[in-house]
């Protein structure tokens, strides 16, 4: 395909697109070192209470909802979370929904969440001129035994670049990554919805491939329009029990 030379869609005009697409929203939990002083049994009942009312959302949903949750326990890998929660939906009232299940739930009292990021999937206009890049709307979660999440803010002056400068350092970018099959990258957008513009998830069973492909990434031309690219997040896949066990 030719470079998008209209990225904005003002000189053309291009209508809105109001087709279908998921939201993704990212919402970590960090629990009160109180919880941890309750009687065992109290403890056991408060869990499990608190994961019917998580695993409820999605159970309890017709199909067609197409409602997605995949839990991650941060535990002994970050100081100011325990936990998160991916959830996606074709609807971003139901994250209101999902939260208000918790809220309802004793667990929720000893939970804050420092880090809460919404954002939407979007077709992304450098990628479709680089075989193999991904095509998909579609986000497939959970993929990896972990999970890396940042959000993300370009520069500025990124912008004020011209679409051929800007797809030819994304075209390196993009290169750069291809040798890195194990890591998957789950791109989503939250212009005009959240603080950041992107938020970035990478789903992978290797850690040590990670750490070298964004290390590798700091020598493109691209990396050098990063405004913000932190905090960065190790997220561990597990069941909901599992995760809701890690917290004592």
């Amino acid at each position: 395909m030719m470079v998008d030379l209209d990225p904005s869609g003002q000189v053309t005009g291009r209508e809105p697109d109001r087709s279908n697409r998921q939201f993704m929203n990212y919402a970590f939990f960090k629990l009160d070192p109180a919880f941890r002083r309750l009687p065992q049994a109290e403890r056991d009942e408060i869990r499990a209470e608190f994961q019917a009312a998580a695993e409820g959302w999605v159970g309890e949903a017709p199909a067609e909802k197409g409602l997605i949750l995949r839990p991650y326990s941060l535990v002994g890998v970050r100081g100011d979370v325990d936990f998160m929660l991916w959830r996606i939906t074709f609807d971003v009232r139901e994250f209101q929904e999902a939260q208000a299940r918790l809220n309802r739930t004793r667990l929720m009292g000893y939970l804050t969440q420092p880090y809460n990021f919404v954002s939407m999937n979007k077709r992304s206009q450098y990628v479709n001129r680089v075989d193999g890049s991904g095509h998909g709307l579609e986000v497939l979660p959970g993929q990896g035994q972990f999970l890396f999440i940042y959000p993300f803010v370009k520069a500025r002056a990124w912008y004020d670049l011209t679409p051929h400068s800007r797809q030819g350092m994304m075209d390196e970018h993009i290169h750069t990554s291809v040798p890195f099959k194990g890591v998957r990258i789950n791109t989503s957008y939250s212009y005009g919805i959240d603080d950041q513009e992107f938020v970035v998830s990478f789903d992978s069973d290797y850690p040590q491939e990670f750490v070298d492909l964004v290390h590798r990434l700091r020598y493109t031309e691209a990396s050098m329009y990063t405004l913000q690219d932190t905090p960065m997040f190790t997220c561990v896949k597990k069941e909901l029990a599992g995760v809701l066990d890690d917290l004592g």
